[in-house]
């Protein structure tokens, strides 16, 4: 008998001590500021990545012109004068005893020469002064033998954008190629 008084003391003590509803709402209240701290995260997040690609766009604009400015460019295209003279198999470019390109071509490539398209073969940037061009042609002359041409030329960069149109031509009876350059303005 002396142990039941005691033990009713006990669980009323626990019932005191215990009470689940406020501990809850403690609980949602902060689950429910936490989720209110959330959104405002994500907005910066948002705003961040959106900074970061401005910031992205602005160096590599920078990094063209840095690395590839407009007034120290030189492109070099490649044309047929001659459409039925040459079948072309492979074009190397140099600039100043140095290899820039180098191209083999396929049926379909050198079809859409012979039709009169315009190939790109070099671009990139040169300092101002002058250089030196060199071309090495392989082809298939109309006669059908293999030639193979070298041709230099030298120009004068100046200030600005430099194009020089390359022009393959092979006349018959002997289909000797000859190869001429153009400065485009």
């Amino acid at each position: 008998m002396f142990g039941l008084d005691k033990t009713k003391r006990c669980r009323g003590r626990q019932r005191k001590g215990l009470d689940v509803a406020p501990i809850a709402v403690a609980v949602l209240m902060m689950l429910g500021s936490g989720l209110v701290t959330a959104l405002p995260l994500d907005d910066e997040i948002a705003e961040l990545k959106a900074e970061i690609s401005a910031h992205a766009g602005e160096v590599f604009q920078l990094e063209q012109r840095v690395l590839h400015p407009v007034n120290t460019r030189l492109a070099v295209f490649l044309t047929l004068a001659n459409r039925d003279g040459l079948d072309l198999d492979s074009v190397e470019l140099f600039v100043d005893g140095e290899p820039v390109a180098s191209h083999m071509y396929t049926t379909r490539e050198a079809g859409s020469l012979q039709q009169g398209g315009v190939q790109q073969l070099f671009t990139g940037n040169l300092a101002n002064g002058t250089h030196e061009l060199k071309a090495v042609i392989t082809a298939r002359a109309a006669n059908d033998r293999f030639v193979r041409r070298e041709s230099t030329h030298r120009f004068q960069k100046r200030p600005g954008a430099l194009r020089l149109q390359m022009a393959l031509d092979a006349k018959a009876p002997d289909y000797e190629p000859r190869v001429s350059f153009v400065e485009w303005k």
